[in-house]
């Protein structure tokens, strides 16, 4: 059983945040983006409750990107590692990187999105979990996910 709150930070430990409810889904990304951040095949991002997630300490050393067609990216000034993400038309929605997580949050991706730009020399795995060619569609992803 998942003790709460969950906690996790980056590389450097100077940004730390908590969640205080159970992650509502977990997913794999294999986005180009994701791999440009990463420096990896893919990302693993889990979704939080609205009003679970906040940063405990170092918020002065969060710095955060917007692309402009996707969520905006958070990560720490000093490390360069990515912690958090925040849809970019509703801040209650956050979404944390499960790298960046301390401790099991007692669940598992369930889907792989943007598998169209997955990385040629790291097949996805035969794990039988959906693929979907671009972003996960809204009838698959987690209850609790959609805005309003």
């Amino acid at each position: 059983m998942t003790a709460f709150p969950l906690t996790g930070g980056c590389v450097c430990g100077g940004v730390r945040f908590e969640v205080s409810a159970p992650l509502l889904g977990a997913l794999y990304c294999h986005c180009k983006r994701c791999q440009r951040r990463t420096g990896s095949a893919y990302s693993v991002t889990a979704l939080t409750a609205p009003g679970s997630f906040r940063v405990v300490q170092g918020e002065e050393l969060v710095r955060s990107w917007a692309p402009g067609d996707g969520w905006v990216k958070s990560f720490c000034a000093d490390c360069g590692g990515h912690v958090f993400t925040t849809h970019p038309e509703d801040s209650k929605r956050i979404s944390v990187r499960m790298g960046a997580l301390d401790e099991d949050p007692g669940i598992r991706p369930s889907a792989h999105q943007f598998t169209a730009y997955a990385a040629p020399w790291d097949p996805i795995p035969d794990d039988g979990l959906p693929r979907f060619p671009e972003r996960l569609p809204e009838r698959a992803r987690p209850p609790g996910s959609s805005t309003g």
